[in-house]
């Protein structure tokens, strides 16, 4: 995901009390990190897996042996592991997931290249034919990329939901974008929607509120479906968007308010993301390779 100018916010409305979260003022830098490290502790609901070493892209095929060892590390902290694709490696994340103790949120990415969706659409299936999807996720945020037509996005979801109807499926986007196409939740079970107020150019102080209006704004277009939070996060280091500002200090507070948010409501919400990514300087810039709760050298942060 990067920056978003679109004004989409249609939904006025925050379900929760507490919009603003904690108040850290009285709290030094060295408490916050000794709180994020037991909010840590304490185990979160989900956590996005990042899949690239120093030196690997997507494209690159990575191995089994690196998978399994990124998820023997997650694996004390979090119940769910989310993918993003389903071929070049990426197919062992579900199956060493399960084979862990993790359940699985297993995504088929989709682009403008129509013989590699076909490539990820017949993974997906497979894996799910194999019990080790527990949702299926058709697609990552191209409506917003705008590579696909949403009736090219339906046609996938459906032969997804006709191979696999006893698996949950649905679409991951903006959350504003289910507002935008009421279509997406009459073919999705579930609403995966992500969540960023830093992309938004939120500062700090009100983006823990933000993040809870994005949060109703895509229950309200579910009509009913459970809402999962699919990403966010808030990067330690690089750039600065508008008012929001990466750093330590920032990414610390984020992670806290919004675990603490989402386990009081019974929110599911997957985290964006474990380690970090240094091909994600792209189109991100350099902020986009420090999202991470990990490090690039797989060594937690704080």
């Amino acid at each position: 995901m990067s920056y978003r100018d679109e004004d989409y916010r249609t939904y006025g409305g925050v379900n929760f009390t507490e919009h603003s979260g904690e108040d850290f003022s009285d709290y030094s830098k060295k408490d916050l990190k000794k709180i994020w490290r037991a909010t840590l502790n304490k185990g979160i609901h989900g956590i996005c897996f990042s899949m690239y070493e120093d030196g690997q892209k997507p494209g690159d095929t990575i191995t089994a042996e690196q998978v399994e060892r990124r998820i023997e590390i997650l694996k004390p902290y979090t119940k769910w592991i989310r993918s993003f694709s389903c071929i070049e490696g990426n197919e062992h994340i579900p199956k060493l997931a399960h084979m862990h103790g993790l359940n699985t949120l297993v995504g088929a990415w989709l682009s403008d290249d129509l013989e590699k969706n076909e490539e990820e659409i017949e993974g997906l299936i497979r894996l799910g034919k194999k019990g080790t999807v527990d949702i299926a996720a058709v697609g990552n945020e191209v409506l917003y990329r705008e590579e696909l037509t949403l009736d090219q996005l339906l046609e996938y979801m459906k032969r997804v939901k006709e191979a696999l109807p006893n698996i949950p499926i649905g679409y991951v986007d903006a959350y504003y974008e289910f507002s935008k196409h009421p279509e997406l939740v009459e073919y999705s079970d579930v609403i995966l929607s992500n969540c960023y107020p830093y992309w938004e150019g939120c500062h700090i102080d009100g983006a823990f509120a933000h993040m809870q209006q994005m949060f109703g704004q895509a229950s309200d277009a579910g009509k009913g479906k459970k809402v999962i939070i699919t990403e966010t996060g808030w990067p330690n280091k690089g750039g600065n968007i508008k008012g929001a500002e990466s750093s330590e200090e920032n990414a610390i507070k984020y992670f806290i308010n919004a675990q603490r948010w989402s386990k009081k409501h019974n929110i599911d919400m997957f985290y964006f993301s474990s380690f970090d990514e240094s091909w994600k300087t792209g189109e991100e810039g350099d902020v986009g390779a420090c999202w991470g709760l990990w490090d690039k050298y797989e060594r937690l942060k704080f």
